[in-house]
């Protein structure tokens, strides 16, 4: 029947073009993205022999309930807008991309003197990010050395012509140690410090030739106008420049700038290696991993990556080194495959990449799926163990914090799987209940987490524990029994002493065996939720404690406080200091203050 549909109602309006189509289910949402050289015959051949598509192909025709279309002139401009569509609709049924790791990047900032500093964070200001970089240790060095040899400002000054004409700003001491030459008072011009940047955006970009060329330009001049000492600063720089050069792996100086790729296909996961290559240096490597959901093929696969590498590393490279030809060619670019000679020892070494990011990630997720294994027999343990009727995938625990009725917190931990779901942790201020009583504290932080999340509409956890005896549970009951879920939810407490476990109702409680890991989750779980607990009564107790008497003096504020106790240990010695002792602490206005305050006016 809905082969019938598309058959009449879509088939006939597909042009023979090339362009973007667009699986849609039944509530409009975009299952899947692909592009075409010709649209009719691409759309047509999802539901030609429809019983020899793989399973997944299968499940997408069968959700689908419409197709919609776009015609582009050519399929360049098909190639771009699949990939623009894909990243910004993030369809269900597209290849999922995963990146080896976050890398960071030099941003030059743009503004009037632009700013040049080290960033993991990519903001679309208009500012150039030069990167990214495969080594955070390798680019501080670098961006280090250029700070060195390029003196360039760190502050976050409006530089405009109107501030530097009125003397808005003075000069700092990044100034005085050498670090940047002043333009915010105007000691340097912009030009100078715009030919600054320019060198740095061209050592970073692998260019160092140009920069060396012109180095020694004007080392010549300054020596023929005697100005040995000026000379001797631009030598330094060449020397900078050929340690930056030396930590980049040499291939051959006859290639210029070329993109290397190499894609490690396994099932329906590829794993991708990229190197880019200028004045013959390796100067960017990353490796991205693929996974097809549909029946992409491989060279489906190492086109999304060649696409998604390029554009995330700014890629500027006309030649692109590969194992085989994809379908598509992006415009401006030729795909070579080497035979023998240096691009093909590239290649080789993209090979022995790929395949290592293949073992590292495929050894990973072994372990995680032996990971998963163990949670899952452990929690159909504890399943047995509380005679639960599902198994707890979702496990909350709360606990409550206090000394003496001292500053009263509690807390909830969140286990998924058996494991800490930290995102998901919740601190509460005890606001209901003053001094020490545990069971109004209990019953009260159980009320709030839970008629919070019926309020957002977000899932009851399987199981919940209470850090405590009889007492504590009843009290949490009570609030279970007020929202009307006590049903819904399984209750149990573990009592610190002889780790026996509590159940509403039940007087006797149940004894697990002190090896069985079911209950070493539940301890964990315990154990991980007094940490929580403990660690946030400590931060507001030391918060409290850190206001002294000294901070209710007028004109004194929390710096000057830690300041004088740190050197005198107590207020009683602080308010029989001299008031030339007090000035030579905290200065001669303050010392008054607080010396008024002790000894009157």
């Amino acid at each position: 029947m809905k082969l019938l549909h598309f058959r009449e109602k879509i088939f006939p309006l597909l042009p023979e073009s090339p362009g973007v189509y667009r699986f849609l289910d039944a509530v409009g949402q975009v299952l899947y993205v692909g592009k075409a050289r010709n649209l009719k015959n691409r759309v047509s051949s999802y539901f030609n022999n429809f019983d020899k598509h793989p399973g997944r192909l299968k499940i997408l025709i069968s959700k689908a309930e419409n197709i919609e279309f776009t015609v582009v002139e050519n399929e360049h401009d098909a190639l771009l807008l699949e990939n623009n569509l894909i990243k910004q609709l993030q369809p269900r049924y597209n290849i999922i991309a995963k990146d080896d790791k976050s890398y960071p990047y030099i941003v030059i900032k743009n503004e009037r003197f632009p700013r040049v500093f080290f960033t993991r964070r990519v903001v679309h200001d208009g500012s150039e990010y030069l990167g990214p970089f495969t080594s955070v240790s390798r680019v501080k060095d670098v961006f280090e050395y250029l700070k060195s040899m390029y003196p360039i400002r760190t502050c976050n000054y409006h530089l405009s012509e109107a501030n530097i004409k009125s003397k808005k700003f003075r000069l700092c001491l990044e100034y005085h140690i050498g670090n940047c030459l002043g333009p915010c008072e105007g000691r340097q011009d912009e030009s100078s410090y715009n030919e600054s940047i320019a060198q740095i955006r061209q050592i970073l970009k692998g260019q160092t030739a140009t920069v060396e060329r012109k180095i020694k330009s004007e080392m010549q001049e300054l020596a023929s106008q005697y100005r040995f000492e000026d000379a001797e600063r631009l030598k330094q720089r060449l020397q900078f420049l050929k340690r930056f050069k030396s930590h980049s792996a040499i291939v051959s100086s006859t290639i210029s700038n070329v993109d290397v790729f190499y894609i490690e296909v396994v099932e329906n996961q590829g794993f991708v290696s990229y190197f880019n290559v200028v004045n013959g240096s390796i100067i960017k490597t990353a490796a991205l991993h693929l996974k097809a959901k549909l029946d992409e093929s491989p060279s489906d696969l190492l086109l999304y990556a060649i696409l998604h590498l390029r554009k995330k590393h700014q890629s500027t490279a006309t030649e692109v080194i590969v194992p085989f030809e994809p379908e598509f060619m992006p415009e401006g670019v030729t795909f070579f495959i080497p035979q023998r000679g240096d691009k093909k020892k590239l290649l080789d070494l993209a090979y022995k990449n790929a395949l290592e990011y293949k073992n590292r990630l495929l050894t990973r997720l072994d372990k995680h799926q032996t990971r998963s294994r163990n949670a899952i027999r452990i929690l159909e343990q504890l399943k047995s163990d509380f005679r639960m009727q599902k198994i707890p995938h979702h496990i909350e625990c709360f606990d409550n914090s206090n000394i003496q009725g001292s500053t009263p917190v509690a807390s909830t931990v969140v286990f998924r799987n058996a494991r800490p779901s930290k995102k998901e942790y919740r601190h509460y201020n005890i606001k209901t209940v003053e001094g020490a009583n545990d069971f109004a504290s209990m019953e009260e932080v159980v009320y709030r987490r839970y008629r919070r999340l019926l309020k957002e509409g977000r899932p009851l956890p399987d199981l919940v524990l209470i850090d405590g005896g009889k007492g504590q549970l009843s009290a949490a009951m009570k609030s279970m029994e007020r929202l009307k879920i006590n049903k819904q939810v399984t209750v149990a407490a573990i009592a610190k002493r002889l780790e026996e476990i509590y159940f509403p109702g039940d007087p006797i409680p149940l004894h697990i065996n002190k090896q069985s890991p079911s209950l070493k989750l539940i301890q964990q779980i315990r154990n991980e939720a007094h940490r929580f607990a403990i660690t946030f009564h400590r931060a507001k107790r030391n918060k409290k404690a850190l206001h002294t008497e000294l901070k209710d003096i007028k004109g004194i504020g929390e710096k000057t406080a830690i300041q004088l106790l740190t050197e005198f240990h107590s207020i009683k010695k602080i308010s029989e200091l001299s008031l030339e002792e007090l000035s030579q602490s905290v200065g001669l206005s303050k010392a008054q203050i607080i010396y008024n305050y002790y000894h009157g006016e």
